[in-house]
């Protein structure tokens, strides 16, 4: 059977026995901060097993992806374990429980019309204490004692040991299906029953409490019971992964050995490439940290695999559109994005190929002093160079093996735990901590928004949090000085979601007001924090819930030109800029989005200007209600990695700008007002931000930056349109003032004339922005930078004229006092009050004008500092002297030491009254030399 057809008979199964058909959530649920990857199936049902969402099915199925990388040290070694699978499950909250779990399962896998599977090579396991689940596999299903093993909490609980050892909450015991392949190879487990029956509660005994809903969380691996189903030995061999294997031993020029170390190495190639395909596609990028981090993580592992069979260049980006066509069928949308996935694999590739040598070399300075360290790798110096460097510790351990030193796994592991590296396992509080807000959640369920419709509403008091307590059936929540949470029945208040920040405002009841600083919302239930200021409010309260309406008109002006924003981008940078990420706070956005390089000026600007006529074209701006498969055949634009309702609101701006969006909105685009682009700047390999503003903050940005073009021009002494020029100069003469040449004039040739004329916004904001990309300043820096240059350039002349009063002779003098000795120029001289700059350019220039010449400069620096700088002209450089060894014999002679290049050397020395006989010392060692 093939795994397509497999994957699509379990849910076709399972919807006939009444079940809810549920698509697969995202790999990376945003909502659940307890795992950074989907770990399993029951993952985006957590709150309908607690019981707290209103339950529109009680009955669900659904193939899930998942991604957890707790064994990875196993994958492509053993025939099961992967990092990313498909987890088939069914569900029941509250519903059907043990007896039809079990029947179910059987007939699932043992009728002819579904896998149809030889009942003799099934056995099952169940908990040592579950009678129940044990009378049903042999009463109802028939099976002998022989084939019902009992195990212990550690095997067949969930979560495993907990009656014992934890953690507390919802838990329950489980029961699982082994297949023994007809080959007589080791059975197989292929399904997991999980009976969630109790409430766990302090330590043994009796702290199992019965549940008063029961409910079933089934899983079965897609690719291992596909594996049974094939009769292939690992599931790599199965038809949807056995392609991806071979087109990996492909491109990597070695044939596929299965039993082989390669063979291994292309099965964890497979494996890595499909997880990252789906992260990538779903835009979570290689980073440093969190879900990203496991990404490079997986991609540095793989391009480890290609380098250990002779791969230099990149090769896993090549696998992408391989792995798009095996799963097109349930995921065609990998389709649509192999060209940006690629791409981003084949960048990470590349840079850390680049890095692989370095890394190398690191590994051979450890164990190169390790080697008197009992020839053992240090695993502390091992973690540091992974999590610094990203070199594998496979990598490092087959090094020292080969040079015969043991690798210290145990403290390599130790250092990592206490770098804590996530992993996207289940976490101990998989299924939450029931804390005061649960309490309200389970009564609550769901908060009805009314805010599209009005910023105020009447509503109910429902419950209340204060000082970590659940105060919903207390009479009254008082003054306090801490933050303080309440749920109404309903509420005007939007609650932050899609990167735009919650609405604040008050409450106001019949004995008190509750200031709302800000509203977040926990599963379907809308959480106001802030608090009661004057009198109380108690539960049951009839109330009045306000928002902040200049504060929400200024958030809805903003996330509309997040969608004006987004539409520019997409036409004018490419359709590959889509969105990775925003914040939408009053009238300033932030906008993240995927691009390899930096937005030029001219391209930002040209995205800034159609945004700008966009906005005024005074579009009608909509929204509509309606079934998401009619909202993508509308082009409505949809974000990869978001999770979607069905059915979905659609924000349209006029004809050109469809988004899936929840967020508040004008209802025209020219409300928006003005918009500006204040910044674009990279935050991550791949990933740009832009800050804008709008409405009243835009146009108050207008006037500072026109006000700043000004202050610049009258600063710089130059009229618009040389104000780059004119900073450059500034900028260039301060460096060369320090290098003591003579340093170039502040302004473009036409000072005083930065009246003539006004530059129209365009032209200033070009300029402005230039300006600050030379100095590397925020536009409102730029005017104290500039001041801070040309104060900087003041003291620097000054300090320059000081000096060349004391500094002595120029080059001139020095080739007046030159001494002509066997064909070679000899300079000695003393520089009272010279600096080493001073002294090697006036060499410089003597050796442009005198060949052959030795120079020997030497300067008193204060009472107890001498300076002495040597040099020589290249024709006695070839002749083999040395201006290093000239300063290092003489500078004994001021009680000092130094060295240098063969044609430029300095020295120091601590006694300036020593100076006149180092000269003259200096000038019998060069005459040895010469003469020798």
């Amino acid at each position: 059977m093939k795994t397509d057809e497999l994957r699509e008979k379990y849910l076709d199964f399972f919807v006939s026995k009444g079940h809810r058909l549920c698509p697969s959530d995202v790999l990376v649920p945003k909502w659940d901060k307890s795992v950074l990857f989907t770990p399993a199936g029951m993952n985006p049902f957590k709150d309908h097993f607690l019981g707290k969402v209103q339950l529109e099915f009680t009955r669900a199925t659904s193939c899930q992806k998942c991604l957890r990388t707790g064994d990875i040290d196993n994958v492509g070694r053993t025939a099961y374990h992967h990092t990313f699978f498909e987890m088939l499950g069914n569900f029941s909250f509250g519903d059907y429980f043990k007896r039809e779990a079990i029947q179910w399962a059987w007939e699932f896998l043992t009728a002819k019309q579904w896998l149809g599977l030889d009942p003799d090579r099934l056995t099952v396991t169940v908990y040592l204490d579950d009678d129940e689940a044990a009378g049903f596999w042999l009463n109802d299903i028939g099976l002998p004692t022989s084939r019902i093993q009992r195990m212990d909490e550690n095997e067949n609980f969930w979560p495993a040991g907990a009656p014992s050892n934890g953690p507390d909450g919802v838990c329950g015991p489980c029961s699982e299906i082994y297949y023994h392949p007809a080959d007589g190879s080791k059975e197989v487990e292929v399904w997991n029953l999980v009976f969630t029956q109790f409430n766990r509660a302090g330590d043994p005994p009796n702290n199992l409490k019965p549940l008063p809903s029961k409910n079933i969380d089934t899983g079965m691996g897609l690719e291992r019971i596909a594996a049974q189903l094939q009769g292939v030995p690992t599931n790599y061999h199965i038809d949807i992964l056995r392609p991806i294997v071979e087109a990996a031993a492909e491109v990597c020029g070695v044939p596929y050995v299965p039993d082989s170390e390669d063979g291994r190495r292309l099965r964890r190639i497979t494996d890595h490439v499909r997880a990252c395909t789906f992260a990538i596609h779903e835009n979570v990028y290689p980073g440093a940290a969190r879900e990203e981090y496991v990404v490079r993580r997986l991609l540095r592992r793989a391009a480890l695999d290609g380098h250990q069979m002779q791969q230099r260049e990149p090769f896993l980006f090549r696998l992408v559109p391989e792995v798009a066509r095996m799963m097109k069928r349930p995921y065609p949308e990998l389709g649509e994005t192999v060209e940006r996935v690629a791409d981003v694999i084949r960048r990470e590739e590349a840079a850390f190929l680049g890095n692989i040598d370095e890394g190398l070399a690191r590994i051979e300075r450890i164990l190169n002093a390790g080697s008197a360290a009992g020839r053992v790798v240090d695993g502390r110096a091992a973690a540091e160079l992974y999590q610094t460097h990203g070199v594998p510790p496979e990598m490092f351990e087959q090094i020292a093996v080969e040079r015969g030193f043991r690798f210290d796994w145990d403290g390599y592991r130790a250092a990592m735990k206490v770098h804590s590296e996530a992993s996207g396992k289940l976490a101990d509080t998989v299924m939450g901590s029931f804390g005061p807000v649960d309490q309200i959640k389970s009564d609550v369920k769901a908060t009805p928004f009314v805010g599209y419709e009005s910023d105020s509403c009447q509503a109910v008091v429902r419950g209340m949090v204060s000082g970590g307590q659940c105060v919903a059936r207390l009479e009254t929540l008082a003054d306090a000085s801490a933050e303080q949470l309440l749920v109404l029945d309903r509420t005007p208040f939007y609650a932050e979601s899609g990167g735009q920040v919650g609405d604040s405002g008050e409450v106001r009841g019949p004995q008190g007001i509750f200031v709302v600083r800000d509203t977040q919302k926990d599963g379907e239930v809308w959480i106001h924090s802030g608090r009661c200021t004057g009198g109380s409010i108690s539960a049951g309260d009839a109330v009045t819930a306000s928002v902040d309406s200049v504060r929400r008109n200024a958030i809805r002006r903003a996330h509309t030109a997040t969608h004006v924003l987004h539409f520019a981008l997409q036409q004018l940078v490419g359709s590959h800029a889509q969105q990775r990420g925003s914040r939408v706070t009053p009238d300033l956005l932030r906008f993240d989005f995927s691009n390899p390089s930096a937005v030029t000026e001219e391209l930002l600007a040209a995205v800034g200007q159609e945004s700008i006529l966009r906005v005024e074209s005074a579009v009608p701006v909509a929204a509509e209600i309606l079934p998401l498969s009619a909202a993508r055949q509308r082009g409505a634009m949809m974000l990869f990695g978001e999770k979607y309702p069905d059915p979905v609101r659609m924000i349209s701006v006029g004809e050109f700008s469809r988004e899936l969006c929840g967020g508040t909105h004008v209802a025209n685009s020219a409300e928006i007002g003005g918009f500006e682009i204040i910044s674009e700047e990279g935050i991550s390999a791949g990933t740009r931000r832009i800050e804008a503003l709008t409405g009243e903050r835009a146009k108050l940005w207008r006037e500072d930056l026109l006000r700043t073009h000004r202050e610049l021009g009258q600063l710089l002494e130059c009229v618009p349109g040389q104000l780059v020029a004119a900073t450059q100069q500034l900028a260039q003469s301060v460096r060369d003032l320090k290098k003591q040449k003579t340093p170039a004039q502040a302004g473009a040739g036409e000072s005083g004339k930065a009246a003539a004329r006004s530059a129209t916004y365009s032209e200033a904001r070009h300029e402005v922005r230039q300006v600050a990309r030379l100095l590397n300043v925020p536009v409102d820096q730029l005017v104290d930078r500039v001041r801070a240059l040309l104060a900087e350039r003041e003291k620097l002349m000054v300090a320059a004229r000081e000096s060349q009063s004391v500094a002595g002779p120029d080059a001139a003098d020095l080739i007046r006092s030159a001494q002509q000795v066997d064909g070679v120029w000899l300079i000695t001289r003393e520089l009272p009050g010279a600096n080493p700059n001073q002294m090697r350019q006036l060499i410089d220039q003597v050796r442009q004008q005198l060949q052959p010449v030795a120079i020997f400069l030497a300067g008193a620096a204060g009472t107890d500092k001498v300076i002495l700088v040597a040099g020589l002209s290249r024709d006695l450089v070839a002749k083999g002297l040395s201006a290093g060894e000239w300063v290092r014999e003489t500078a004994p002679v001021v009680g000092g030491g130094g060295g240098g290049k063969p044609d430029l050397a300095q020295a120091g020395g601590t006694q300036p009254e020593n100076i006149r006989a180092a000269l003259k010392a200096a000038a019998d060692y060069l005459l040895g030399c010469i003469r020798t």
